[in-house]
């Protein structure tokens, strides 16, 4: 208990720092917290729970899982646990899984479509409830491999923002867990013994770029054990000056100065003398030093 208490604690305290720092949530606020059933989904909405009536103003939750019609699913367990935990909730039913597997090639990486198709029907849902933003559980580790996706694969440098607002404007989704460790997330959810839905879809699939990232996170984490808080700073604090994109040394070139105003470097008192020992010419000249 002691140890589920330590843990509560530091990640509702990284939860709350994160939506007060990202301002993803405001007065009047109705949340969609989408549940998957998995580990970070849990955590997400059992936190979020819990830092609702700590808010000096008032917002809504409600959870919403997509039952995606997979083999042998049972999403009983959930439900006994949503009731249990007096959430407002819905479940919802797409046979999303028979479209990715007649869709896709046998061996093909499912989780880009049943992504797509998921979140779709998510956002019907968040529509129809009257929601203004809808909550991932994305967590720390998950923003770090997106990142060494992108910049091995895609060519880009992208990662995952703390909220953003979708393309059609119509929802802000917010990231309130993307500051906080996988692992610690893992740890939690064991300890308050919540009842996992296991995904055999992606679950499936051995060998996928993503498990590669975290495998290779896994590798360096051995010879600096804070790479990963490391790399989550440096995704806090970019240098647009010494980056190669012509349209973000521009945009920071023209950014307001309270923006992290340029620190002003103190003078040197003295040089060095910066003369040559040998020269073009032939001529050489011993150092000397005073």
């Amino acid at each position: 208990m002691n140890e589920l208490r330590r843990l509560e604690k530091r990640l509702s305290r990284q939860l709350r720092a994160t939506c007060e720092d990202y301002a993803l949530l405001a007065p009047g606020d109705r949340v969609m917290i989408a549940i998957s059933g998995g580990k970070d989904s849990y955590s997400l909405l059992d936190l979020l729970t819990e830092l609702r009536p700590q808010l000096p103003f008032a917002i809504e939750l409600v959870a919403v899982h997509l039952d995606q019609a997979q083999p042998g699913y049972d999403g009983a367990p959930l439900v006994r646990w949503l009731d249990e935990r007096g959430v407002r909730y819905e479940i919802l039913r797409e046979d999303t899984y028979s479209v990715v597997t007649s869709t896709l090639e046998p061996g093909s990486t499912y989780c880009s479509l049943c992504s797509r198709l998921r979140r779709g029907i998510l956002y019907t849902a968040a529509e129809r409830l009257g929601c203004n933003k809808i909550a991932l559980g994305h967590h720390r580790d998950d923003a770090l491999e997106t990142f060494m996706l992108n910049l091995f694969y895609a060519g880009k440098m992208q990662a995952m923002p703390a909220g953003y607002v979708t393309d059609d404007g119509r929802f802000t989704v917010i990231r309130p867990l993307i500051e906080c460790a996988e692992r610690e997330i893992a740890e939690y959810a064991r300890l308050r013994e919540f009842p996992i839905l296991p995904c055999n879809l992606c679950g499936s699939q051995e060998g996928l770029k993503r498990e590669a990232m975290s495998e290779m996170l896994a590798r360096l984490e051995k010879d600096n054990p804070h790479v990963r808080s490391s790399m989550l700073n440096a995704l806090r604090n970019v240098r647009p000056t010494h980056l190669l994109d012509r349209d973000v040394a521009r945009a920071w070139n023209d950014r307001d100065p309270s923006i992290r105003p340029a620190a002003e470097a103190p003078a040197r008192e003295a040089h060095a003398r910066a003369e040559p020992v040998l020269r073009s010419d032939g001529r050489v000249r011993l150092a000397v030093r005073d």
